[in-house]
């Protein structure tokens, strides 16, 4: 079991995020959810092709060159493609999502549950709010034909409290954070502001890339936080953090999940989680991958036939968002 030390525990309650070095074991764990991607970049070249969208599959390039050559040459990043979440509107019956076995084994992986165990009890349930981000060189990345900008690059400065319906305001969400590849400053790790949890639910406005706390309200002091593969980062719903540009020649992976204690609700009810662990009552896991599949395909074929809703607080008319 993995178990946190004291100091540990005391340094995520007073700084807001706490880094684990080491968790995760790069081979046995991470490794096959690089191999099933593999699978479902085969698949999105197959379709570009077919498509005439890009002149080749090219097969032969490793992962990172490959998904790179193609989002240049298709003009898309296919963001959408590779998470195992629905996008926020314009859901449609075939909007793409991949929740494979590799990924949901990774959302239940032992060593992963016995520490958020240690900071939210026993009782932990998968919350929806979970991606994975798969971001190309932002010099690489192509551009929104609408507004001019990079069609994925950094992360601007938010909570994930400020990201969710206000029902999860009261609720124990841990953010769980951790890198596929090496997360370095150049390639765009995170940054977090130390003690941030401490200042509540700040404002958050609406930037082309993403709700953003503004400016004026953040804390001084920014914290780049280079992860190996393996380490993993823990953070509250009100740790203040964000991502650096990815100005390096590779991409930046990365998983971006959320826990919570069972029976709490997930701020975002409209997608299905599952009890990953339950001390109580073991038979309620969820432990069957296609399950957790078909969770999401009901989930989009439901809000497929329905309009676009909202899945935060925040409005575009905002006075201090001017």
């Amino acid at each position: 079991m993995a178990r946190l030390s004291e100091e540990q525990l005391i340094h995520f309650r007073e700084e807001g995020y706490l880094v684990v070095r080491g968790l995760l074991d790069p081979v046995q764990d991470l490794d096959p959810v690089i191999r099933e991607y593999k699978g479902v970049l085969d698949e999105l070249a197959g379709e570009l092709h077919a498509q005439r969208r890009i002149p080749s599959t090219y097969a032969e390039l490793p992962f990172g060159p490959r998904l790179i050559r193609i989002c240049a040459e298709s003009g898309q990043v296919h963001a959408q493609y590779f998470d195992f979440s629905l996008p926020q509107k314009g859901i449609k019956p075939d909007t793409p999502f991949w929740a494979g076995p590799a990924v949901f084994k990774t959302l239940r992986n032992e060593s992963l549950l016995d520490a958020v165990e240690a900071f939210i009890g026993p009782e932990i349930y998968s919350n929806p709010i979970q991606h994975v981000r798969l971001k190309p060189p932002e010099h690489l990345v192509p551009k929104d034909p609408k507004t001019g900008q990079v069609q994925l690059g950094s992360t601007p400065w938010h909570q994930d409290n400020g990201v969710l319906l206000p029902t999860g305001d009261q609720s124990e969400i841990l953010t769980v954070w951790f890198p596929l590849w090496d997360a370095t400053e150049e390639n765009g790790c995170l940054m977090v502001r130390p003690r941030s949890h401490r200042r509540g639910l700040l404002h958050h406005c609406r930037r082309w890339n993403g709700l953003a706390i503004p400016d004026q309200f953040l804390p001084e002091e920014a914290l780049p936080l280079p992860m190996k593969r393996g380490d993993v980062l823990f953070m509250t719903q009100l740790t203040c953090h964000a991502s650096l540009p990815n100005c390096s020649e590779e991409v930046r992976w990365s998983f971006d999940l959320r826990y919570n204690p069972i029976g709490q609700p997930t701020g975002r009810e409209m997608f299905p989680g599952f009890v990953a662990r339950s001390r109580k009552h073991p038979e309620s896991e969820l432990r069957d991958p296609s399950a957790w599949y078909q969770l999401w395909r009901q989930a989009r074929d439901h809000l497929a036939q329905q309009e676009d809703r909202p899945f935060n607080r925040w409005g575009v008319d905002d006075k201090v968002c001017a």
